[in-house]
């Protein structure tokens, strides 16, 4: 007995690994910036580097000292649903603008669906970083 509890006393204890966990309650669609960061010390997998989750966008409610997962963030959204946003098409030296609805959100690099506003029809987009929309040929 005496030489398990010496085993027990000697052996090293499972190291604990800081995390980053939610400094107060995120509500869904919050962007995240080092503010609403804090580590903590625990056994849960969560992110340990602050650049993996500033400026990304939450997709659910995060509550104060829950540590954060990458499957909870995602790319913030630049269109809405039911936005009206610039679309452009082209196609070698033509290019044509004209405005859309925006049929979905969407983040810079996702291709949504869009409802051009003059002909009617829907077509598909590709949300650019600066919020316009580029018409898949």
């Amino acid at each position: 007995m005496r030489w398990l509890f010496l085993l027990l006393a000697l052996s090293p204890l499972p190291a604990q690994a800081a995390v980053l966990a939610a400094a107060r309650t995120l509500p869904a669609g919050t962007v995240i910036t080092a503010a609403d960061l804090r580590a903590i010390d625990g056994d849960r997998p969560g992110l340990s580097d602050p650049s993996e989750a500033i400026g990304l966008q939450t997709r659910i409610t995060i509550h104060e000292g829950r540590p954060l997962q990458a499957s909870l963030l995602q790319a913030p959204k630049l269109i809405s649903r039911n936005q009206i946003h610039p679309l452009v098409f082209q196609r070698g030296a033509l290019r044509i603008v004209t405005e859309a609805r925006t049929l979905s959100d969407g983040a810079a690099g996702e291709v949504i669906r869009v409802m051009n506003l003059e002909s009617r029809a829907t077509i598909s987009a590709t949300v650019q970083p600066d919020g316009s929309l580029l018409a898949i040929k």
